[in-house]
């Protein structure tokens, strides 16, 4: 990815954390959306001070339309968008909030569709363009008590596989990432660390974005891959 123009949404927070470094490393030129100044403080303290020099952040509120309109005019070109926000909540579905299923789609499918719309209007603008977005294995395999989570996940796949069918014929491809329980600071807080060598590390999703957002990977479009690590 060296000389590419780099979208990275969530890269500042527990995955991006791992993959952040992974696409560094790539040579990319990184643009990181983020919310919260203390959370750019906190990938700066897991990157060297040459690398985290190589990053532009910008704020951005991807759940509304005329900010991510923004951003992207900001940024000017998109080469690669590697949109890593989401979120995750659970409970059964009779017991359930009608709220809380409304922002299970918002932050997991609405983010996507925004930042896909406007990333893929530049990639078709300069004839160029990967898009890789973050699914889960519950989409393809719910269970209870992820009813919301597994529904909104399961849009992002059918959303990314429409974009990879639109662009077929052009230098575009968008594929789905599928894992399932990542290994975050946050997953450990919640869940323990008895299963934790069990789970994905967010530096291996980090290379298979890479590979993704390649040129080698030039031929992989509408793909939905796993990466279940031992769960």
């Amino acid at each position: 990815m060296k000389g590419r123009q780099v979208l990275l949404t969530g890269g500042t927070g527990g995955l991006g954390l791992g993959v952040t470094p992974v696409v560094l490393a790539q040579g990319a030129n990184l643009t990181i959306t983020y919310r919260n100044l203390k959370e750019v403080e906190r990938l700066k303290e897991v990157l060297p001070p040459a690398d985290f020099a190589r990053v532009t952040f910008i704020p951005a509120n991807l759940e509304e339309e005329s900010s991510v309109d923004n951003l992207i005019t900001r940024i000017g070109r998109v080469d690669v968008l590697i949109h890593l926000v989401g979120g995750f909540s659970m409970g059964k579905t009779h017991e359930y909030s009608y709220y809380s299923w409304k922002r299970e789609f918002e932050i997991n499918l609405n983010t996507t569709f925004l930042v896909c719309k406007y990333s893929l209007k530049s990639m078709l603008d300069h004839g160029y363009g990967r898009i890789i977005t973050i699914g889960s294995k519950a989409a393809v395999e719910p269970s209870g008590g992820l009813a919301a989570y597994s529904a909104a996940k399961a849009g992002v796949v059918a959303f990314t596989k429409a974009i990879a069918d639109e662009t077929k014929g052009t230098n575009i491809t968008a594929n789905v990432i599928l894992p399932t329980v990542i290994d975050t600071p946050a997953n450990r807080q919640a869940m323990g660390t008895e299963n934790a060598d069990k789970w994905v590390k967010p530096e291996s999703i980090g290379e298979l974005i890479c590979f993704l957002a390649s040129e080698k990977a030039k031929d992989i479009r509408g793909a939905a891959i796993p990466i279940y690590g031992g769960v």
